[in-house]
């Protein structure tokens, strides 16, 4: 780690070869600053609102802006669609402008800091408990949310004992008026919480892409305002039930469906529904059977569609906005997932490990730290299964792969698939049919911002990291913007069969004499045996696996439609369906509902939801029909100029394999100490930022976040900032 230091980086912010020393046009720069502020001024307008709405000035000024807006032709369903959605569709509208001018390559314009410094994102605040590991960000987030829960709750139950206290009735009644009105305000408490409860879960939404936060860490977000909504949702009925039954009469209102006003028996069904969701997501009953709490998911359509119902159009306006971005990307993962993609390549690799190769088209843009869902259709035509890439984008124009460990049901009956499989090579059938969502990941691959790298790992969560040194070799080999030198791979395993999933890739192959430009230690821990094993001629090495991989591209070839896709076309699509989704409200209201007189909120609420469908089928699938015939043309002008590389190899590769051999320490019978292994590298190499990558089991990213904390706690002014970063996806 000696050989690289701090005084003189690999890849300098002035070196012109690089890309880093490009600079951004002055009048660029000030647009992106400005539709940052602008998202962010929204933003802020936004939250604050919701936040104060339990105040009663603030809601005066909400019931006279429904006043003064209510003459339109879209009545006062437009008006709160505009206060409470529209915020989230402007801020969705900037995000694609921002992301248009932003580029592809806004790695060459990133600067690193010469100061290392903490940052909120990075540092682990809470690493036990029911959140798993919270960043100091995340930390923020959850005392807000939190904040606002209380506060609406503090505010209208102080307002409630105000006006039941003006009444003169019996303490029965007073009971039961108070537990109907606290009832209604969780309601409005929860259904504001759903406003932001489907933007984590909408996989390819151009908010999580101008954030920066991949799917797979915005899930747990989801996770917790699920839990938070279910809590709302289910006093607002328990309240109502109570105070129902204290006057005899629950079994009538429970099944009551009103035309004016909110029809209950909708509002039934979608707890119920809600509440099915709810359990099977809970952890103990989605590890028991993770397929029940999948198909059980699907109920959210119900939940949706009976929450309308139950309380009409203009209501269910307030959380209307994060639904429709929820519904845009479903819609346009639906249209990716029927194409059937090409399985180039499939074999089960010496450890017992299973390697997909499939074919993407080139124009196809992803990072080394994305990954996918895939689907069989010959093992299941419902289940959906996420995987890391394991490939670089640079590894190949026409195809990624992805690493499969051998762990439940429906691995299994893959393995067996591809093994079945192996005496069809001769006769070029195709044994597996392939879907493909994504794929996801960070809008820019993060693990080229650091210098100093450490990359930990548990079992098959080193797949992610394999993509991640093929990268860096590769843009060092080919001089592209890179910045990390100095790295160093922490990967724990239970047995030594595992060790050669490591093979997978050919370091000197991709990058020879790497050593001399980057420093690179793998340190390996065999928890559960003690020795090397017996066997004669037993040596862990670097050989690569061969492969059956044919680098002509394919004509089923996996979507871009979602995932980290073209800015251009997803901002299309999100843009016409949201002016499709107002123009169908607006000739719903001018030529039906007003002129024969619709009163029925129920109704009312069903046909907004059809707008809302129908705006993305109809607005949204003509672009995705121009998308797809764009994309298909592009891919047959690639074919024309298809050029098949080969990596070089020279003369002193044994010598890079032997500096490759000596970098690596396997030590058996032992498990990872960080405390130990950040104290080292504190001394080695000194006051710098040193991005920590985890991807593996709850108790490793727990055990490494720990570490960090605690050593950020008593760190020296020399010793290096460590920043975490979890790969992990616990869905």
């Amino acid at each position: 780690m000696a050989n690289h230091t701090v005084q003189s980086p690999l890849l300098s912010p002035g070196d012109s070869e690089t890309g880093f020393a490009k600079k951004t046009p002055l009048f660029v720069s000030a647009l992106k600053w400005a539709l940052k502020s602008l998202i962010w001024a929204i933003f802020i307008a936004w939250a604050a609102l919701i936040f104060l709405f339990p105040a009663e000035p603030v809601s005066e000024l909400f019931r006279k802006w429904i006043h003064a807006t209510s003459g339109t032709p879209f009545g006062i369903t437009g008006s709160i669609f505009l206060l409470l959605s529209g915020p989230v569709l402007i801020i969705s509208f900037l995000a694609i402008a921002h992301l248009l001018i932003s580029g592809e390559e806004e790695i060459q314009e990133k600067k690193v800091s010469k100061h290392p410094r903490f940052r909120l994102w990075t540092f682990p605040v809470l690493v036990n408990g029911p959140f798993g590991v919270v960043s100091a960000t995340e930390f923020i987030g959850i005392v807000l949310f939190s904040a606002y829960v209380i506060w609406a709750v503090y505010a209208y139950t102080m307002s409630a004992l105000g006006y039941v206290s003006q009444h003169w009735i019996s303490f029965k009644l007073k009971s039961i008026l108070m537990l109907e009105i606290l009832g209604l305000r969780f309601g409005s408490i929860g259904l504001f919480c759903m406003a932001f409860l489907f933007l984590p879960v909408s996989r390819g939404s151009v908010l999580l892409r101008f954030i920066d936060i991949p799917f797979e860490h915005a899930t747990k977000y989801h996770v917790w305002l699920g839990h938070l909504t279910m809590v709302l949702f289910t006093l607002h009925g328990l309240f109502y039930c109570i105070g129902w039954a204290m006057q005899g009469r629950l079994a009538e209102e429970l099944i009551e469906w009103r035309d004016v006003g909110v029809a209950n028996l909708p509002g039934v069904i979608s707890l119920l529904a809600g509440l099915v969701m709810w359990v099977t997501s809970l952890p103990g009953v989605r590890t028991w059977n993770f397929e029940l709490f999948f198909y059980t998911h699907q109920l959210y359509v119900v939940f949706v569609v009976f929450l309308a119902l139950h309380v009409g159009d203009f209501i269910f306006t307030m959380a209307a906005g994060g639904i429709f971005l929820f519904m845009l990307d479903r819609f346009l993962r639906f249209c990716q997932s029927r194409r059937t993609v090409n399985v180039v390549s499939a074999k089960c690799l010496p450890c017992g490990t299973l390697e997909l190769v499939l074919s993407k088209p080139p124009n196809l843009r992803y990072n080394a730290l994305s990954f996918i869902f895939l689907q069989v259709r010959e093992l299941s035509w419902l289940q959906w299964h996420p995987f890391s890439v394991s490939s670089s984008p640079l590894d190949g124009k026409y195809h990624l792969s992805v690493l499969i460990k051998v762990l439940g049901k429906w691995t299994e009956r893959l393995r067996d698939k591809i093994t079945d499989a192996e005496p069809l090579k001769e006769l070029s059938v195709q044994p597996i049919t392939a879907s493909v969502e994504g794929p996801y990941g960070h809008e820019v691959p993060y693990h080229l911002m650091y210098e100093n790298l450490v990359l930990v790992a548990g079992g098959i969560g080193l797949s992610p990291f394999l993509a991640v040194l093929s990268d860096i070799l590769r843009r060092l080999r080919n001089g592209k913007p890179c910045l990390p030198r100095n790295i160093l791979v922490v990967w724990a395993v239970k047995n030594s069969k595992e060790l050669p999933l490591l093979s997978s890739i050919d370091l000197e192959g991709i990058c020879p004499f790497f050593s001399d430009k980057l420093n690179l230690e793998i340190h390996i821990y065999v928890t559960r045996e003690s020795a090397p094993p017996l066997e004669e001629g037993y040596k862990y090495n670097y050989k690569p696996v061969k492969s059956s991989l044919c680098p002509m591209p394919s004509a089923f070839s996996m979507s871009g439609l979602v995932g980290t896709g073209n800015n251009f076309w997803s901002g299309l699509y999100v843009i016409s369906s949201t002016i499709g989704l107002v123009i169908l409200v607006g000739l719903l209201n001018v030529f039906y509902i007003n002129p024969y007189g619709v009163y029925q909120w129920w109704y009312k609420g069903l046909l907004f939801v059809a707008c809302m469908a129908a705006s993305i089928v109809v607005f949204g699938g003509l672009v995705v029909v121009l998308w797809h015939i764009w994309e298909m043309k592009s891919s047959a002008e690639e074919k024309d100029g298809i050029k098949v590389e080969q990596n070089g190899t020279l003369a002193s590769k044994d010598s890079t394999r032997e500096q490759i051999a000596k970098s690596t320490i396997i030590r058996y019978g032992a498990r990872p100490n960080f405390k130990e292994t950040f104290a080292l590298i504190s001394e080695k190499w000194g006051h710098v930022d040193v991005g920590v990558l985890v991807c593996g089991p709850p108790t490793l990213q727990t055990s490494v976040a720990q570490e960090i904390r605690s050593h950020s706690m008593t760190r020296q002014r020399h010793h290096p900032i460590f920043h975490f970063n979890s790969h992990s996806f616990d869905l």
